[in-house]
């Protein structure tokens, strides 16, 4: 059957001409992305020519991810996230641009006209670090040269947080900033790693997932059949809810630590006065380095009695400043939700918090989605509060990834991370399936209140 999302008909012909294409090898993006292994030019256009004939969505919906998923097409997904990617305005080449920003990356912070004091103060870090630590000289001095000067004289001109309050603490660019030059860098995709998978030498793609991942004990946890508990701090086995140590294997964590250090795709952000103070990057709007899809589609395969039925569905990272809150209660539309947390442990100056809180309650079959993720007073009152606010709060562990129901109701925790730039809290989500809703998990009422820390 064919998807529903916007690439609808397409779908079908498109995976077909994917697969004759890379029988013997796969399609190697060009330009804005490198060859897998390394990352584009700040100034080229990128892209796969064999996918010029093919009238690209402005950007790949969840129904389209999943359809790539069902059979793990990393080759069919990464063709077609890449190609809707370089059409977009994130190409710093003008002439390369097909669509404007959709709407929906607008609406979730994505916009090219606006930003915010601590999205740039990270985009400057960032290409601090960039400048410092490319091998490729010409790119580093792009970065010194071009991008950290007007970075900096924009930040001059945005006003302190209290005066901003009409918007949330949005910025919107005036006249002074494109003067500037914030135009051709502001949310564009300069550099961009496109990671392929880790292989050996040999060529032959390696796991991603550590030699200690024990899939047997994770999907025991999950049903509720380990009477021994789970891996992590949580003391006890929670339905739904596991705790998974050490998942990623030391070469995996170094190589998603970097791409996620180095590529500047990192286009959303939050309006600090009302939802906290973090960046996000989606795989829809650049995240898309095949080592991540990779992840995705290893873990999938692995714990089979918890993802049948439920394909890739999304996938996102976040990048946190200290000095405001994290996300906010809410919900996720999927059915299984993975939250694995990146950053070394010596950034973390509290290793009793900075993680989430899951709470055990889930939304009633009658409520819509919009409902129960924006009325955040009604969710505390009518559905958490009878649980007394029933709960499992799983503090920071660097490479820990925690394993849920995504229906569940959660938030970040509280946290406290040391200044500098690779030492923001760092979470990559990934999400499979579609929502299930039903009762709650088997937590006793009230086990492990964390109702001080909201």
């Amino acid at each position: 059957e064919r998807p529903a999302g916007r690439l609808g008909c397409l779908n079908f012909w498109v995976s077909l001409i994917v697969t004759i294409l890379l029988a013997c090898k796969r399609v190697e993006a060009t330009a804005t992305h490198g060859d897998g292994g390394g990352a584009s030019s700040p100034s080229a256009g990128g892209g796969d020519p064999q996918g010029e004939d093919v009238d690209f969505p402005p950007m790949l919906d969840s129904d389209d991810v999943a359809y790539f998923s069902e059979n793990y097409d990393i080759d069919g997904l990464h063709w077609a996230l890449s190609n809707a990617f370089r059409r977009s305005e994130r190409n710093p080449n003008p002439a390369a641009i097909v669509h404007p920003l959709p709407p929906k990356i607008v609406s979730r912070g994505g916009g090219s006209t606006y930003t915010t004091r601590y999205k740039l103060e990270q985009d400057i870090e960032q290409a601090e670090y960039l400048a410092e630590n490319l091998k490729d000289e010409k790119k580093a001095a792009f970065f010194r040269e071009e991008v950290l000067p007007v970075y900096r004289k924009v930040l001059e001109n945005i006003p302190q947080l209290d005066q901003l309050e009409r918007t949330g603490g949005l910025y919107a660019f005036r006249k002074a900033d494109a003067d500037a030059g914030i135009g051709a860098a502001h949310n564009k995709a300069l550099h961009v790693t496109d990671f392929d998978e880790l292989k050996d030498d040999g060529g032959r793609v390696l796991p991603l997932l550590s030699e200690t991942f024990d899939a047997e004990m994770i999907q025991r946890q999950w049903f509720g059949e380990d009477e021994e508990g789970g891996e992590g701090d949580s003391n006890e086995s929670h339905p739904g809810i596991v705790v998974i140590d050490d998942i990623l294997s030391p070469a995996a964590l170094a190589r998603i630590r970097q791409l996620l250090h180095e590529s500047t795709v990192w286009y959303q952000t939050k309006m600090p006065l009302k939802f906290g103070g973090y960046v996000g990057s989606y795989i829809d709007d650049g995240l898309y380095d095949r080592i991540l899809i990779a992840l995705a589609y290893e873990l999938n395969r692995a714990l089979p009695r918890i993802m049948k039925g439920h394909p890739l569905k999304y996938l996102w990272a976040y990048k946190y400043d200290s000095e405001y809150t994290g996300i906010n209660l809410h919900a996720d539309q999927a059915a299984v939700n993975v939250n694995l947390w990146l950053t070394p442990d010596e950034a973390n100056l509290d290793p009793d918090s900075g993680g989430l809180v899951i709470f055990t309650a889930k939304p009633p079959d009658d409520w819509d989605f919009e409902e129960y993720n924006t009325n955040t007073e009604k969710v505390m009152e009518e559905i958490i509060k009878p649980t007394n606010y029933a709960n499992v709060t799983v503090p920071y562990r660097s490479n820990r990834a925690v394993l849920f129901d995504s229906m569940l109701f959660h938030h970040t925790d509280r946290y406290k991370f040391k200044k500098g730039y690779k030492n923001r809290r760092i979470n990559l989500t990934i999400l499979y399936g579609d929502m299930q809703k039903g009762e709650n998990t088997g937590l006793k009422e009230g086990q492990i209140s964390a109702k001080e820390d909201l």
